[in-house]
């Protein structure tokens, strides 16, 4: 499947030092070496390699990320002219959806309007609602970030709705779901992302030291009394709160794409599924990479050897960690493939299977949790379509 989300680094570094983060915090340390800021002469051969992309597969749209970091680092200008530039080599007839993803505290009046008239949604990452939900994103002085991150999205809901793509939020068991969640909608975001946590069975996630290999059964342990699922339980109970009817106030990726699947639907999630990855970054020096979340699991995991100047995204196509990452089925554990639920689950997020010494075919490290609530999510659907006429 040829790529059709393209992640560019524009700025490879961020004006905040989150507590968590897996980027900066984590193992991989290849972002120490590369440029702040995406050269000029990277953006102009990214620009060609996209295009040269588009056409080589006749492609009707094509998906633009503008990241980092924090990519409005930058300017807000200088996104809105590499993002013209696509748009410009693109063939005719294939459309640019193009987005920024951000943390807001540098949002503004002026340069939400500059990425607006480019045609550029903008996309901000929270914790919640709530100050005591974002404590742990503070600046590099250990401030808080919160509210900065504040007027930025009040910008965006108050005086540029056409212009806001939504919010991404990683779960945390510290915090009460269904009052997350509500804090969130005070911010009036169209569509909501729900993100676990990126830990694997080498570094389990906040709220699972004592996880092992073995729990990869645990679909039918937990069944039996055995493991316990804190991060389904967490997002059921956000479920819970937006399914019933009339109270759905906004969208919810993971909870719509796991209605899809359930339906026989086709949906393109990472974190469920089986549907091929169609997305691949380009960082700051022009090196082309697989996606950001493998960084989680060990440094260079996400490496290809590519970069912009020397090789077509084709090329990433044929690299073994872009192949796996397609195969589907035939890219999971025993265990994962004779599941019941493997054409909704897909044995859940990639990064999320890492094994040091044994690579990626294992189950997930959330499989418990995604058994919960996937089988949650079908009792809802049961329930809301009993006796509905044929």
């Amino acid at each position: 499947m040829p790529f059709g989300q393209f992640i560019v680094k524009m700025h490879g570094r961020c004006n905040l030092a989150c507590r968590y983060c897996y980027l900066y915090a984590g193992p991989d340390r290849t972002w120490r070496d590369r440029p702040a800021a995406a050269p000029a002469d990277v953006l102009e051969h990214t620009a060609s390699r996209i295009a040269e992309h588009a056409a080589t597969h006749r492609l009707t749209e094509v998906a633009l990320v503008l990241h980092g970091g924090e990519p409005l680092l930058v300017g807000a200008g200088r996104l809105a002219a590499f993002t013209d530039r696509v748009r410009e080599g693109l063939p005719d007839g294939c459309v640019l959806h193009t987005t920024v993803q951000t943390n807001a505290t540098l949002l503004t009046d002026a340069g939400i309007a500059t990425l607006a008239g480019a045609g550029i949604r903008v996309g901000i990452s929270l914790d919640g609602g709530l100050p005591a939900h974002n404590t742990q994103r503070v600046d590099h002085a250990g401030r808080p970030s919160w509210p900065a991150a504040l007027r930025g999205a009040r910008l965006l809901a108050d005086h540029h709705p056409e212009t806001y793509a939504g919010i991404l939020t990683v779960v945390d068991l510290q915090s009460d779901p269904v009052e997350m969640y509500a804090s969130l909608l005070d911010l009036r975001p169209p569509t909501l992302d729900l993100l676990l946590p990126h830990g694997n069975w080498s570094a389990p996630p906040p709220g699972m030291s004592g996880v092992r290999p073995r729990d990869a059964t645990a679909a039918r342990v937990r069944r039996t009394g055995g493991r316990p699922t804190p991060y389904g339980d967490w997002l059921c109970a956000v479920f819970d709160r937006w399914w019933p009817a009339g109270r759905r106030e906004t969208r919810i990726r993971l909870f719509e794409e796991c209605l899809a699947l359930l339906l026989g639907l086709p949906a393109a999630a990472e974190a469920l599924g089986l549907d091929p990855l169609n997305a691949v970054v380009v960082e700051t020096d022009g090196a082309i990479e697989q996606v950001d979340s493998l960084k989680s699991a060990y440094d260079t995991a996400a490496a290809t050897g590519l970069d912009v100047f020397r090789h077509s995204f084709d090329r990433a196509l044929r690299h073994p960690g872009v192949a796996a990452r397609q195969a589907g089925a035939d890219a999971l554990a025993a265990t994962c493939r004779s599941c019941p639920l493997l054409t909704v689950c897909g044995g859940g997020h990639y990064a999320h299977r890492y094994r040091a010494g044994h690579g990626f075919i294992n189950p997930s490290v959330y499989c418990a949790d995604l058994d919960r609530l996937i089988r949650h999510v079908a009792a809802g659907l049961s329930d809301a379509t009993a006796g509905a006429p044929a």
